[in-house]
């Protein structure tokens, strides 16, 4: 997955799902999937990789805060340390997913407290807090509903986070039933909080227009706030993801670390079915998200959750998928980018039409990102034909080259 799709604009007639409600829909999966398999995980049917299945749950929470600023603890200005801080903790959850056995009692302490105090503070915040579940409740329709949503959502956080800390407290069996009743209850909340987001978009209230802070009085730069759109955001992510797993793969393939491809496959999945989820971008380029591709980003997340939280099942079916998304993702947008331009200069303009310097960038970036797409999606059909080091530098390259494009579009003037 390497993120280098054209910056093209998809139609307006669409599942126009909010990303709140995507990351909500995502964890539910997650939640539910983990409930079921830990069943025939209990018996011993299954294989089980705990590292994993925690950092990929720090991870999504982690892109939560990076996105929108909510936190396990309630919402926060997304100022610029909101963002390190996400970032960071995402890096623990991307490390236990592809290193395992190195931060196990650090990601499942920090999974654990995320639960116990987060559930703990947002149930007693919608309880106690007048402007909350006690108004809420008088008004009939919607907000009902998103009040026991939350209700059950708070309350089955907490539960499940004691389990974590405490696991002698209770039977996988009952943990199981726990964390189905926690999907169940995190789908509810996606569609309160989706139908509550179309009612305020029907309603066309006017956006006010963000406060400039005079420039004798600007707060130091780290509690500024981040004015950072979802695609930069997301491009930001990818980059720092791709980035640390090309220096992992360094010890990794001289033999000092252990890996696990699984949780790699199974990330890299459940991040490109966020994307298709919440702005319709695929590997081939941006769609309209209609219902076809709504279910193919639902089962992206399935099998992304399958495979980190079960290992050795999937691994080389999904590494041929992924492979082959990386190949299709490189090769069609390349071959469309460059067809016009032979296309031209084979008939050249009578008068030639100057490419603006910015939109030259983009377009070289994009056609580099393309080229190193193709290259990691040969790695990955065929594992031996790229040595281990050099997938690591291409690994690193395609970060850097998305730090570089998320760089480019944040200077492009904005669409009138």
């Amino acid at each position: 997955m390497t993120g280098q799709t054209d910056h093209t604009v998809a139609p307006d007639k669409e599942f126009n799902f909010t990303l709140e409600a995507v990351i909500l829909l995502v964890l539910s999966v997650f939640m539910l999937l983990f409930g079921v398999l830990l069943f025939p995980i209990h018996t011993g049917d299954l294989p089980y990789a705990p590292d994993s299945t925690y950092g990929l749950f720090l991870v999504i929470v982690a892109l939560q805060v990076i996105t929108m600023g909510k936190t396990p603890f309630g919402d926060v200005r997304r100022s610029w340390l909101v963002i390190i801080t996400g970032i960071a903790a995402a890096v623990i959850g991307m490390a236990a997913c592809f290193v395992p056995g190195a931060l196990s009692g650090l990601v499942r302490t920090l999974v654990g407290v995320i639960l116990t105090a987060g559930g703990a503070v947002l149930l007693s915040r919608l309880v106690f807090s007048r402007d909350k579940a006690a108004a809420w409740l008088k008004i009939p329709g919607l907000l009902r509903h998103l009040t026991l949503a939350c209700a059950l959502v708070y309350l089955m956080a907490f539960l499940l986070g004691l389990v974590t800390l405490l696991p002698a407290l209770t039977s996988d069996t009952l943990t199981a039933v726990l964390l189905i009743i926690d999907g169940a209850s995190l789908f509810y909340l996606a569609w309160c909080i989706q139908a509550l987001a179309m009612g305020e978009r029907k309603k066309a209230a006017p956006v006010p227009a963000p406060k400039v802070q005079p420039a004798g009085k600007r707060p130091p730069f780290l509690v500024r706030d981040a004015p950072l759109p979802l695609t930069t955001t997301l491009l930001i992510f990818l980059g720092v993801l791709l980035a640390f797993l090309a220096i992992l793969l360094v010890p990794v393939n001289l033999g000092t670390l252990p890996f696990s491809p699984d949780g790699q496959l199974g990330l890299l999945l459940v991040i490109m079915a966020i994307q298709v989820l919440a702005m319709g971008e695929t590997p081939v380029g941006q769609f309209r998200r209609s219902r076809a591709l709504v279910i193919i980003g639902i089962a992206f997340v399935a099998l992304g959750v399958f495979s980190c939280i079960v290992p050795g099942i999937l691994t080389d079916r999904l590494r041929v998928m992924l492979g082959l998304l990386n190949l299709a993702g490189g090769i069609i947008p390349l071959a469309l980018r460059l067809s016009p331009v032979i296309r031209q200069m084979r008939n050249p303009p009578a008068v030639p039409v100057p490419i603006p310097p910015h939109l030259k960038n983009l377009l070289v970036t994009q056609t580099v990102l393309n080229i190193v797409g193709i290259l990691f999606g040969s790695s990955m059909l065929l594992p031996g034909l790229i040595p281990g080091m050099v997938t690591a530098a291409i690994l690193f390259c395609n970060g850097l080259l998305l730090f570089v494009l998320a760089y480019i579009l944040s200077t492009l003037p904005a669409a009138e």
